[in-house]
């Protein structure tokens, strides 16, 4: 019985241990952003800002040149919004296909779509880059936002579980009413999968939000420039760098994140775990 409390003791000490270390980069991230720029990187300064100053959020807010850096997170919104709807709807549907319709070849392009996982995106980045070129698409959203509504295979296959969970049962009933292939999936399986679209949901928004290499390769004028981008343009090969404004704008692109994953952290966990029930 005293044995019980120890494990339990020696449990709760190490899960808060290894929570604090990977809870440091963010604090010192945070920290930083209150100090002064020369300051931050320097090994005898105590992690406590000294002196305390908020100059930084406000030289980071300004941006650069004509464009402040709200421009930058309303661009980033707007991809991804787009990018969401995009994988919301291609995703729901061609997983709906392979979950639910029977054509010729059907698991043939399913272990396709399942391979594709496997390639990794440098693969696809020069053909897609010449494809997108000869498109006359680059310096535009184009490129980011349309490949979203022709699918992603992690999510599909995520989807796929999860719609497998559901008894075919409903989908004879619904039938019987006279309801078409497409009133099935609006009626009765797109409310069920609710739990599975919010985790493709928060996880396209996580990848989306932060990505830089995307809009890296496709945008160039600086009024177009995601978060990512943005962040970038606070260091400098040639003049100092101004990391305290990185740093506080840094802070500021991850409220969105956090306020996300706290919000709906729970569906995340149930898509995840209720996805693999069935195979």
């Amino acid at each position: 019985m005293k044995a019980k409390p120890l494990k339990k003791l020696i449990y709760h000490i190490f899960v808060g241990g290894f929570a604090v270390l990977l809870l440091y980069p963010v604090v010192w991230l945070i920290v930083s952003s209150f100090k002064q720029s020369e300051k931050i990187f320097l090994t005898a300064e105590s992690l406590i800002p000294k002196p305390f100053t908020i100059a930084n959020y406000g030289q980071g807010w300004e941006g650069f040149g004509d464009y402040g850096f709200d421009t930058y997170i309303t661009n980033t919104t707007i991809y991804v919004v787009l990018v969401l709807i995009g994988h919301l709807i291609s995703c729901s549907l061609i997983a709906f296909g392979f979950a639910r319709l029977k054509f010729a070849g059907r698991n043939f392009w399913f272990a396709i779509m399942i391979m594709t996982l496997m390639l990794p995106y440098e693969v696809v980045m020069i053909p897609q880059y010449i494809i997108f070129s000869q498109l006359d698409w680059l310096n535009s959203y184009k490129p980011l936002v349309v490949p979203a509504y022709f699918g992603h295979p992690f999510f599909i296959f995520l989807l796929v579980q999860f719609i497998r969970t559901i008894p075919r049962e409903l989908d004879e009933a619904a039938t019987i009413d006279g309801s078409s292939v497409f009133g099935i999936y609006y009626r009765i399986i797109l409310p069920l999968i609710v739990p599975a679209l919010a985790t493709t949901a928060i996880f396209t928004f996580y990848w989306t939000w932060d990505n830089l290499l995307g809009p890296v390769l496709y945008l160039n004028s600086p009024g177009k420039y995601t978060v990512s981008m943005a962040l970038r343009m606070f260091l400098s090969n040639e003049t100092v760098s101004n990391w305290g404004a990185m740093f506080a704008m840094s802070v500021v692109s991850l409220i969105p994140v956090f306020v996300i994953f706290f919000i709906f952290q729970r569906y995340v966990v149930e898509g995840i775990s209720t996805s693999g029930l069935k195979g």
